[in-house]
């Protein structure tokens, strides 16, 4: 991946003076010399543990760079969560989701500077690394993200819709919403006519996660948009929403 970079530019995201400006960016980072540039005070052996796991997924990296950035004493979110770097800013997300001392609640208000992050990686980050604790309680997560659906910025009201997809990427399944997606009804109601592509697009893809699983309830509710939701954006969001059932 980082062959199509220049050395200055890889470079310069190994040493997290710049963001990735898109995906493969995004995954050409070295985490063991990034992590080396900015916390240089972490024992060789933390390095090395990073350094072997360089073949592994990059969620697994993720967590583990905010796991040795915890054993080490700098595992306090705010020391992260404004760095230039995306990647570090991405590792903020994961201390945040992996700090056991924390309930969900406290978690996601921790985490609302990075849901509404610039960066589209970091958002990203900001829900994955909540991920395990949506799964395991998807209701009361439900009910700690209907207010953000009524936020002015599009990142947090997709953050509250991406967090609960039933499927998603690079994510463990919800199994609660894969069966019975209308626990989320008033949420995808809220979020039917958003003016926003990003959120659209969020909308769309848990419409058609629960889809895969529950056909005939999401050709249902889009019939009934259909009848009832005449925006331009709710139009968009069925399209998405069955992509996969023409």
């Amino acid at each position: 991946m980082s062959g199509t970079l220049s050395a200055e530019r890889l470079n310069a995201l190994n040493t997290g003076s710049v963001a990735a400006s898109h995906l493969a960016e995004c995954l050409a980072v070295d985490f063991a010399a990034l992590l080396q540039a900015v916390a240089p005070a972490l024992a060789p052996e933390a390095l090395q543990r990073m350094q072997d796991a360089s073949a592994k997924g990059i969620t697994l990296r993720m967590a583990l760079a905010a796991q040795l950035l915890r054993e080490a004493g700098q595992g306090a979110p705010a020391l992260w969560q404004h760095h230039s770097s995306d990647t570090v800013r991405g590792w903020a997300c994961y201390l945040i989701g992996s700090d056991a001392r924390a309930m969900l609640a406290e978690k996601l208000q921790q985490m609302r500077t990075l849901a509404d992050d610039p960066h589209f990686g970091v958002r990203e980050w900001a829900w994955l690394a909540l991920r395990a604790n949506i799964v395991a309680a998807p209701m009361q997560a439900l009910e700690y993200l209907q207010p953000w659906i009524q936020e002015t910025s599009p990142y947090l009201r997709r953050f509250a819709c991406e967090a609960l997809r039933p499927r998603g990427v690079w994510a463990t399944h919800i199994a609660l919403f894969k069966q019975h997606p209308e626990h989320a009804s008033a949420l995808l109601e809220a979020l039917a006519d958003d003016p926003d592509r990003y959120v659209q697009d969020s909308v769309g893809n848990w419409l058609n996660d629960a889809g895969k699983t529950r056909p005939q309830w999401l050709r249902e509710l889009c019939t009934r948009w259909q009848h009832e939701r005449h925006s331009d954006a709710n139009a968009y969001i069925r399209k998405r929403a069955l992509r996969s059932f023409r």
